[in-house]
C-alpha cells in the first residue's frame, strides 16, 4: 500500500512563501498523476496544483503565478513552493497520487492520500 507523507506547513504572515514536501518511499511517482489538494474547514477539497503522468501541469487559477509545483522522481518526492501568500490560503494541504488517466485537479479521481498537513496565513 503506497503511503504519501506530507510536511512543510506551517503559519506564515500574508506575503510570506512555505514549501510543502510529499515523501513517499518505494512509490515510483513517474507513472502517477500526483496533485496537491487543500480544504478549509466548512469548504470542499479543491484541487490545486497537479503534475499529469505525462509531466504536463495544472494550476487552480487562484494560486496562478503564485504556487510552482515539482517533483523529483528519483527521490520519490512531489513539492509545493507557495509564494506570496494570502488569508485565503489558510487550509489543510494533502498530497494525492493517482492513475495516469486523472484529471490533475479532480480530487475524488485520486486514489492515494496523504494524512495532511497545516497551513495558516494571517493577515
Amino acid at each position: 500500500q503506497a503511503q504519501l507523507v506530507e510536511s512543510g506547513g506551517g503559519s506564515v504572515q500574508a506575503g510570506g512563501s512555505l514549501r510543502l514536501t510529499c515523501a513517499a518511499p518505494g512509490f515510483t511517482y513517474s507513472v502517477y498523476c500526483m496533485g496537491w489538494f487543500r480544504q478549509a474547514p466548512g469548504k470542499e477539497r479543491e484541487g490545486v496544483a497537479g503534475i499529469g503522468s505525462d509531466g504536463s501541469y495544472s494550476y487552480a487559477d487562484s494560486v496562478k503565478g503564485r504556487f510552482t509545483i515539482s517533483r523529483d522522481n528519483a527521490k520519490n518526492t512531489l513539492y509545493l513552493q507557495m509564494n506570496s501568500l494570502k488569508p485565503d490560503d489558510t487550509a489543510m494541504y494533502y498530497c494525492a497520487a493517482g492513475g495516469a488517466w486523472v484529471r490533475p485537479l479532480i480530487w475524488n479521481e485520486y486514489t492515494y492520500w496523504g494524512q495532511g498537513t497545516q497551513v495558516t496565513v494571517s493577515s
